[in-house]
């Protein structure tokens, strides 16, 4: 069993509800991080980079029975990323975008002890259905999707229409590969 109490240092309550799923002991702690990275970053590279930056951006010591966990979660799209949308209309261009196609979920996540760092990714394959511009503004207009990567949430009503399959970890799409996360804490 892991015997560190994990700081979640997210303000998602997608990943806050995953980490409690694992029954570790867990506090969250939030604070602002500028989420910018380098123009010549990629997919995997952006999601580990921003996780990284989160975690050197912790503002307090780090016991020696707490990690600290940091993560950030991208699409990739047609050679580029989609972050959060900053407004409807916005979300609306992300939506269309990545409807009749495929992209990829990468999720970056940082364990930082107080004597190491470890960081790690993980990659899913969305594949999305096409939609109405109809059934778009339906979804943006009820489920205001600003706070998630590319718009969207896979648990919510738009994963439950628009998203025809998966491969990969469906966790990782919501935010946290736990599956991974957990195996990795297991050796800390």
């Amino acid at each position: 069993m892991i015997n560190k109490k994990i700081i979640l240092a997210s303000k998602s309550p997608r990943r806050q509800e995953l980490i409690k799923g694992l029954e570790l002991e867990y506090e969250v702690f939030t604070y602002e991080v500028d989420e910018s990275f380098p123009d010549n970053l990629k997919a995997d590279a952006i999601a580990t980079y921003l996780a990284e930056k989160k975690a050197d951006a912790y503002p307090n010591p780090i016991n020696n029975n707490e990690v600290l966990l940091t993560a950030d979660t991208i699409v990739w799209v047609n050679n580029h990323v989609l972050n959060k949308p900053a407004d409807a209309q916005e979300s609306f261009i992300m939506l269309r975008e990545i409807c009749g196609t495929k992209h990829e979920v990468f999720t970056g996540v940082c364990l930082k002890t107080n004597h190491s760092k470890e960081i790690l990714f993980d990659k899913s394959e969305v594949f999305i259905k096409n939609i109405s511009d109809d059934e778009i503004w339906h979804y943006i207009n009820h489920y205001k999707p600003f706070d998630k990567a590319g718009s969207y949430g896979i648990q919510d009503w738009f994963g439950y229409t628009a998203v025809e399959k998966i491969n990969g970890c469906f966790y990782n799409v919501m935010g946290l590969p736990v599956a991974k996360i957990y195996n990795k804490l297991k050796l800390i």
